[in-house]
């Protein structure tokens, strides 16, 4: 019996009759800066994996140049291109645990893999005609988001932290550098003494550095995030021996081994997710199972992604040991114009969790087209 098509597939192995995938430029709304440098646009790939009339989506957060992390757009296409998709397009997976086993063969390339993986998730709860937060096991209707603001002047920085207070967000978090730290975090506790802060230094310091991070501890904010080297637990470790705010690794860990050095060294009491730095859902639900049982709490960080990464760091932040707010705030703050159909924006700090199967949001395709700048086809 052929299949309606809004009848969902239960039960069956998934065949992957093709894929596509997007280079897809967005302008930035206004210039994003932090210790790394400055973005104007994001750059990001699109996958699209295809399955008899379904579609998944999934987005790469790897940057053009390694300036967050070792992973570039054009290596991680060559993995995408030449390997990984050839491996799974004309195939059937059970599960995305299926799937897992053609991607963990390839060392790093976290970022790749999570596409993939990313995208087949999506695919997979809608076969099965469900939204990806009840695949995934999480509870909320709606979850806690933060800001994230960049590097501005002092004066621009405390005028842009009243805005954002005053619209409900649950958490503000500066970007930090050396430089532009101690003074710009006294200004905004100053203006905002109830608020829930945090910095984020983006790797930009050292131990030689510690005067700086036992000033912050002045200023009762809820954690430091990755003030050091971006492969180095163990100097976190020493860090936080040193001082009281609580250090939040992002950077750092790109697993749920990772997760675990780090905290029994005490390098961190507090977890940044991000399910594309982490290899996607399954490390990512691995990093979160690990904190739970360390009764350490997590939340989901952001890498300006577009609706289609957003929905799905939304639907990962219903799980129950996401306990701090978010990265995943109004799509509007970074973008005039986004490539999904639907509005993702938050109401005094609530972003609600998209409606409907997979990750909830559909491509605005007319849109899509005028900001894709390649576009490639992938068959059995």
């Amino acid at each position: 019996m052929m299949r309606a098509d809004n009848e969902p597939r239960r039960g069956s192995p998934l065949r992957i009759d093709g894929a596509e995938v997007r280079i897809v430029r967005l302008p930035l709304v206004t210039p994003f800066t932090i210790a790394t440098g400055t973005m104007y646009d994001k750059l990001f790939p699109l996958l699209i994996l295809k399955s008899d009339g379904l579609e998944g989506y999934g987005e790469g957060v790897m940057d053009p140049l390694p300036d967050y992390l070792d992973e570039t757009l054009i290596g991680s296409m060559s993995l995408v291109r030449d390997v990984l998709l050839p491996k799974v397009v004309g195939q059937s997976f059970e599960n995305p645990e299926d799937l897992e086993q053609i991607l963990i063969g390839w060392r790093g390339h976290y970022m790749a893999k999570a596409m993939v993986e990313m995208a087949f998730w999506d695919l997979w709860a809608k076969s099965l005609g469900l939204p990806m937060k009840t695949v995934l096991g999480g509870l909320r209707q709606a979850i806690e988001v933060g800001v994230s603001l960049g590097i501005t002047s002092l004066e621009e920085t405390v005028t842009r932290a009243e805005a954002h207070q005053a619209l409900g967000y649950k958490r503000i978090k500066l970007k930090i550098m050396p430089g532009h730290d101690v003074e710009v975090v006294k200004a905004v506790r100053r203006a905002l003494p109830d608020a829930h802060l945090t910095v984020d230094a983006n790797t930009s310091y050292s131990l030689s550095d510690t005067a700086v991070f036992r000033a912050l501890d002045g200023f009762e904010l809820d954690y430091i995030e990755q003030p050091l080297a971006w492969n180095d637990i163990h100097d976190h470790a020493v860090l936080q021996s040193r001082i009281s705010t609580a250090i939040c690794l992002d950077e750092s860990i790109r697993s749920a081994a990772d997760t675990r050095k780090a905290l029994q060294t005490d390098a961190a009491r507090v977890i940044n997710i991000k399910v594309g730095r982490v290899g996607g859902y399954l490390e990512a639900k691995r990093i979160h199972d690990v904190c739970a049982a360390w009764d350490v709490p997590v939340w989901c960080g952001g890498m300006l992604e577009s609706g289609i990464g957003r929905a799905h760091n939304i639907h990962l932040s219903t799980l129950a040991n996401f306990r701090k707010p978010g990265d995943t705030s109004s799509a509007s703050r970074y973008f005039t114009k986004d490539i999904v159909n639907e509005v993702l924006t938050a109401e005094q700090g609530l972003m609600p969790v998209p409606a409907g199967d997979g990750i909830g949001v559909t491509l605005d395709w007319k849109f899509l087209e005028t900001v894709t700048e390649q576009v490639e086809s992938f068959k059995p």
